[in-house]
């Protein structure tokens, strides 16, 4: 598949994709005679995670190191491993602290007491 096709499988613009691509964070993606990239899948499930870990608020040079230990093989996997369970740790902890942050909205809003038909024009 070509790069719209990819991009839209994997929900990143065409413009990240070839940035990622420079930046060396995909596997090399082969190109018909006519120039143009043509996407695997398998390419399309890498795009797609890369999606969501940056998605999920991960930084682009760990996203970039979890990438060069992908490419090195089995050798990688402890470190890769290492590195998502510690964004899942970061993701928990966020998640706390937005439960944290509702709570007091939802008391701030309560004190204000209940709505009058007023309010909801």
């Amino acid at each position: 598949m070509r790069i719209a096709e990819a991009a839209e499988a994997c929900g990143l613009s065409a413009h990240t994709i070839r940035f990622y691509e420079k930046s060396g964070m995909l596997p090399e993606i082969e190109r018909g005679e006519d120039g143009h990239r043509h996407f695997t899948r398998r390419d399309v499930e890498w795009l797609t995670l890369l999606y969501w870990l940056r998605e999920t608020g991960m930084p682009l040079k760990q996203m970039r190191r979890f990438t060069m230990l992908a490419k090195a093989g089995d050798a990688g996997i402890a470190d890769r491993r290492q590195i998502l369970a510690n964004h899942a740790d970061t993701l928990k902890a966020k998640r706390a602290m937005i439960e944290k942050c509702e709570n007091v909205l939802a008391i701030k809003i309560a004190s204000y007491g209940p709505v009058e038909e007023e309010d909801i024009r």
